[in-house]
């Protein structure tokens, strides 16, 4: 019985820093490669607002502009564009 008491006494924490550590290689590797810096996107998802049961309004920002999106069940439709400050219909 002392046996293995002092097995599980070594044996879990060692499988409690490896879960811990394969969790933060992940979070590392995550990002991209290890020691750089995450790569800047080019679409960039603003806000999202759900409206109904499967539609959501969507602000995504690209090209340095803001567009809205109405995102429905297999569709996409752009409503407007944001390029001087405010909302246009389009």
């Amino acid at each position: 019985m002392l046996e293995y008491l002092l097995r599980l006494a070594l044996l879990l924490p060692l499988v409690g820093g490896l879960a811990w550590a394969s969790l933060w290689m992940w979070k590392r590797l995550q990002s991209g490669l290890h020691g750089t810096a995450p790569q800047q996107r080019l679409i960039r998802l603003v806000e999202i607002l759900p409206v109904g049961t499967g539609s959501k309004l969507a602000v995504v920002e690209f090209g340095g502009k803001l567009h809205l999106l109405a995102i429905g069940r297999g569709t996409v439709t752009a409503i407007a564009i944001d390029d001087r400050g405010d909302f246009d219909a389009s």
